[in-house]
C-alpha cells in the first residue's frame, strides 16, 4: 500500500500548485470580503432586530445562513469569474510551456585541482579556460559562460540539476593534479538528463609540452 501514496515532493507540489490556482481564481478576494460583508450584516441583525421585537430565531437564522453560505461562494468564485462583460467560467489555467533543452548545448564545470599546492588552482582554471574557448568556437554547440558555472565550483554537484538549472543537455567536469613537471588531466562528459557517462579521458603531459595536440 505504501507504494501507491505520493511522496512527499510530489505532495508538496500538488498543495503549493493548489493554493496558485486560489490566488488565481480569487478565491481569497472573495472569501474576505464575504466575511466582512457577513460581520457587518450579523451586527445589523443583532441591534437592529430587537428594536423591533423580532423573535431570536430569525436573528439565529441569519447567522446561520450567513455561515452554510460561506462555502457556497467558495464554490461559485472557483467556478466563476467576474468580468467587464459579466458573469463567466474560470478558465482553467494553461500549463507552463516546457523549455526545450538542445541537444548541441554543454556545460564545463570549474575543474577540480587535486594537488597538494593550492596555488595550483590557477593553473586548473586555465585548463577550464581553454576548453570553454575552444568549445566556444563550434557555431551550432551552445556553450554556457564561464560567469554561470562558477557558482558549482564548490559544493555538492547534482548533474540533473545543474543541467536543467542551465539549460544543457551535457556537462563536462574534470580534475588537474600536477606533481614537478608532470601534469595530469581527467575529464568525463555526463549526460545531464541520465546522470549517464558518455566519455571520460586521462590526458598526461610534461610541462614543455602542455599545448601540444592530444595524441
Amino acid at each position: 500500500m505504501a507504494l501507491l501514496q505520493p511522496s512527499a515532493p510530489f505532495r508538496g507540489a500538488a498543495v503549493k500548485q493548489f493554493f496558485v490556482e486560489l490566488k488565481r481564481r480569487k478565491v481569497y478576494r472573495v472569501a474576505v470580503a464575504y466575511v466582512v460583508v457577513a460581520w457587518v450584516l450579523i451586527q445589523v441583525a443583532t441591534q437592529v432586530f430587537p428594536f423591533f421585537e423580532t423573535p431570536n430565531w430569525i436573528v439565529r437564522l441569519v447567522v446561520l445562513a450567513l455561515v452554510l453560505g460561506f462555502p457556497v461562494a467558495l464554490l461559485l468564485s472557483w467556478a466563476y469569474d467576474i468580468t467587464p462583460s459579466g458573469i463567466k467560467r474560470t478558465e482553467d489555467a494553461a500549463p507552463a510551456p516546457v523549455a526545450s533543452i538542445p541537444e548541441k548545448s554543454i556545460a564545463v564545470l570549474p575543474f577540480e585541482n587535486l594537488s597538494d599546492d593550492r596555488e595550483n588552482t590557477f593553473f586548473a582554471d586555465g585548463v577550464h579556460d581553454d576548453i570553454l574557448s575552444s568549445f566556444a568556437r563550434i557555431a551550432d554547440l551552445k556553450v554556457i559562460s564561464r560567469t554561470s558555472v562558477q557558482q558549482y565550483r564548490t559544493g555538492t554537484r547534482n548533474l540533473r540539476e545543474i543541467g536543467e538549472a542551465l539549460g544543457v543537455a551535457h556537462v563536462l567536469e574534470g580534475t588537474v593534479r600536477r606533481a614537478g613537471n608532470r601534469v595530469r588531466v581527467n575529464v568525463q562528459l555526463i549526460n545531464a538528463c541520465t546522470d549517464a557517462h558518455i566519455w571520460a579521458e586521462s590526458f598526461d603531459r610534461e610541462l614543455t609540452d602542455l599545448f601540444a595536440n592530444p595524441k
